[in-house]
């Protein structure tokens, strides 16, 4: 996941992320007051590529509110949203 302040600094941050590894963008969500996530599929180590070239991205261009990887997520956590696959 690509948590920034702003939906320009989240298109910066995931164009970036989606050129810098074998990654797949699953989706995005608003989260409320200017706060947008970005999340992302892939192996761990090219997901983890993917947000921190992302993140490096989105912080020149505004804030980035956070940066999350979670390694081999348990099955139910797909219920909670579409954007897991």
């Amino acid at each position: 996941m690509l948590e920034t302040k702003g939906l320009n600094a989240l298109l910066e941050g995931s164009d970036a992320a989606l050129k810098a590894a074998d990654v797949v963008m699953t989706g995005w969500e608003k989260i409320g007051s200017g706060v947008v996530t970005a999340f992302f599929a892939g192996d761990v180590a090219a997901v983890k590529a993917a947000v921190d070239a992302g993140a490096e991205a989105a912080s020149q261009v505004g804030t980035v509110q956070g940066v999350q990887v979670i390694p081999r997520p348990h099955d139910d956590l797909s219920k909670l949203g579409d954007w897991i696959s």
